[in-house]
């Protein structure tokens, strides 16, 4: 039973979530502070999701810090998204054989 309470509370959650903005906010948002701020939610939501998993993936977590630091370095220089992910592979790899 508590399983069904539990998917229920989910649902109305959710639903909340993507509706009511729908139906409540019909004008566009001015103020500066809330746009900034729903800009970078998703950035910031993909960051906190990934970054554990980058340092605690590895069989060393110090390869993991390492390829982080490379990508955040690859990023920086203006390096595409391929060419990002491609360092931190290189970056653990070589690390976590030869170390």
């Amino acid at each position: 039973m508590s399983n069904y309470l539990y998917i229920l509370v989910a649902f109305l959650v959710i639903y909340a979530v993507r509706v009511l903005p729908l139906t409540l906010i019909r004008k566009p948002i001015k103020n500066r502070f809330i746009r900034s701020f729903l800009y970078y939610v998703p950035y910031v939501t993909l960051a906190v999701m990934t970054f554990p998993a980058i340092v605690r993936v590895t069989e060393q977590p110090a390869a993991g810090a390492a390829a982080l630091i490379a990508g955040i370095a690859a990023a920086w220089k203006g390096c595409k998204l391929l060419t990002v992910a491609a360092v931190c592979c290189a970056v653990v790899f070589i690390l976590e054989t030869f170390l």
